[in-house]
């Protein structure tokens, strides 16, 4: 118990208060329907880090320019999230980890009610967690309600993304009373993600993972398989590298 309320004493507010979006978002250099276009090109060349950035601020200013344009936030934190897992500066993870929550705080406050606010507030308070542990505590409970809001309003959201990240949650969170994981209720959530978008490397994963973690090895084996096949026929994706490598830890 003493170890429970020292835990507990430690842990840092996820949510705090965003600065104005005129902070963090460059003046609009076109319209919003132009800055979104450039956006998603940029993003499309990804492979190309500073891409991914010029892909960030593009989406920052048309969320400036239309506050209530949910793709645009969401848009940026996607981008954030990219860089995120190429910055090897633990400092500047943590920063760009802590602006994406801020940016999804804004779109909840300026485009709500949105299923992509909510889901990508969801996954930026995950990103959050895992760079400053501190704050997971305190983020968990809003990620579930977030992402249970996300994938009843629009569960396609980034191929099945609201159920897949809440099963990825369910499994690696820890369970009653620390927190809500639960392996049991992961696996219905990783199979609907799969059911939404089956050629989406990630959800094959989370299938596997909550198969695996549910006693069913054989058939987690063939969703790891299924993962890798997919990761390598879509090379292109500057993410697929990493998705193949994680499929072929899991089938050694």
């Amino acid at each position: 118990m003493a170890a429970l309320l020292l835990a507990l004493a430690a842990c840092a507010h996820a949510l705090r208060t965003p600065p104005p979006l005129e902070k963090i978002a460059p003046p609009p250099e076109a319209g919003t329907e132009q800055l979104l276009a450039r956006a998603d090109e940029a993003w499309s060349r990804r492979a190309d880090l500073a891409q991914a950035e010029t892909a960030e601020e593009l989406y920052l200013q048309a969320a400036r320019a239309d506050p209530r344009n949910a793709p645009a936030y969401a848009g940026a934190i996607r981008a954030k999230a990219f860089r995120i897992g190429r910055e090897r500066d633990g400092g500047k993870r943590g920063q760009l980890a802590a602006d994406a929550v801020a940016v999804g705080q804004l779109c909840e406050q300026n485009a709500a009610p949105s299923p992509l606010c909510d889901y990508w507030l969801a996954a930026a308070l995950g990103l959050q967690a895992r760079e400053r542990s501190s704050t997971g505590h305190d983020a968990l409970p809003h990620m579930v309600d977030l992402l249970h809001k996300a994938a009843a309003a629009d569960p396609p959201v980034d191929h099945g993304g609201p159920h897949r990240l809440l099963a990825i949650l369910l499994l690696r969170a820890p369970g009653w009373p620390m927190g809500p994981g639960d392996v049991e209720a992961a696996l219905p959530e990783a199979r609907a993600a799969a059911t939404i978008a089956p050629g989406y490397p990630p959800n094959q994963l989370a299938v596997g993972e909550a198969l695996r973690k549910n006693g069913h090895p054989d058939e987690a084996r063939a969703a790891y398989a299924e993962a890798l096949r997919l990761a390598t026929a879509d090379s292109a994706d500057p993410d697929s590298a990493g998705w193949a490598d994680e499929a072929r830890a899991a089938l050694r």
